[in-house]
């Protein structure tokens, strides 16, 4: 059979469109999107959110979005870069830091909406699955996962923050399926294993491996941990001691940054129009003095 060269036609150019700038790029995924933000019509202007995690090599942002013609409205955010300030300085990537990355904006925005005495939700973390129940007055503030082009494995910290939200008392809805601890075999959530990662346990096992084989590598690969004197047996406390902290004060603070400085100006400053004018005067006024004098030594 002969080879036809595909010829792509005057017309196939005139009717060509480009995809979305975001999809060109690789961000959004707008098959999952277009499913995240349709509301349906009989809800008229009724928001719906998303609880939306990315992850980038320092930080974890997560945040309660909705969608609006304009744009994506933020109701409430929360950072891992925040945690410092609740006592967790070091390792604020990893599952446990995922989980008060989702605990902390799931209280804040409950606080926000003034729910949060309402709603206390999984007060200490047992890894057992969890979803809120509706009270007699306000039902629960509903969200719906937003993982982006995460790839959704069991264990993924994205399901770290998720439960964080999860016993923050967020209505998400969920299956139990992609916890850290969750068996293909037994289809069971192993409570204990989860509950490992929400504490730290996966990092306090690997320091404890390094420490008897390799210690040169501990002490290059736990140095900041070293330097706060954070152990493998007192792990678990800090995270509850954190834990403990978000819900006492989840409020977002304001960061004070120093006011610019004033930089030295070597160019020469621009004058306004009655300045440029007062100069020519000047300028005329001493012509016609030295003028004068001229005249004058001549005569």
């Amino acid at each position: 059979m002969a080879f036809v060269k595909a010829q792509k036609t005057k017309a196939y150019f005139k009717r060509f469109q480009v995809p979305f700038k975001r999809r060109r790029e690789g961000k959004t995924d707008y098959r999952a999107r277009i499913r995240l933000t349709n509301q349906d019509k009989n809800k008229y202007n009724t928001p719906k959110y998303r609880f939306v995690v990315r992850f980038s090599n320092k930080d974890i942002t997560a945040q309660i979005i909705s969608a609006n013609i304009t744009g994506d409205m933020i109701l409430a955010s929360a950072y891992s870069h925040e945690l410092p300030r609740y006592g967790l300085e070091v390792g604020l990537t990893n599952y446990a830091a995922a989980y008060c990355t989702g605990l902390l904006l799931g209280r804040r925005v409950l606080k926000l909406l003034e729910m949060d005495d309402e709603y206390q939700g999984n007060v200490e973390a047992t890894g057992e699955d969890f979803s809120v129940e509706p009270t007699d007055t306000r039902r629960p503030f509903r969200a719906l996962l937003d993982v982006g082009l995460i790839r959704t494995t069991t264990g993924n910290n994205v399901f770290g923050a998720l439960k964080g939200a999860l016993d923050a008392g967020l209505d998400i809805p969920h299956s139990d399926k992609r916890f850290a601890g969750f068996s293909k075999d037994s289809k069971q959530l192993d409570a204990e294993v989860h509950r490992n990662y929400i504490y730290g346990g996966h990092v306090a096992a690997y320091m404890r491996i390094l420490m008897e084989d390799e210690p040169e590598k501990y002490q290059s690969h736990f140095s900041e941990y070293i330097k706060r004197g954070i152990e493998a047996d007192n792990i678990e406390s800090l995270y509850k001691k954190v834990h403990a902290a978000i819900r006492a004060d989840p409020s977002a603070k304001k960061s004070e940054k120093a006011p610019p400085k004033q930089h030295k100006r070597f160019n020469l400053k621009k004058l306004t129009y009655e300045e440029r004018k007062a100069k020519l005067i000047d300028r005329l006024h001493t012509l016609n003095a030295a003028a004068g004098a001229d005249s004058e030594d001549e005569d």
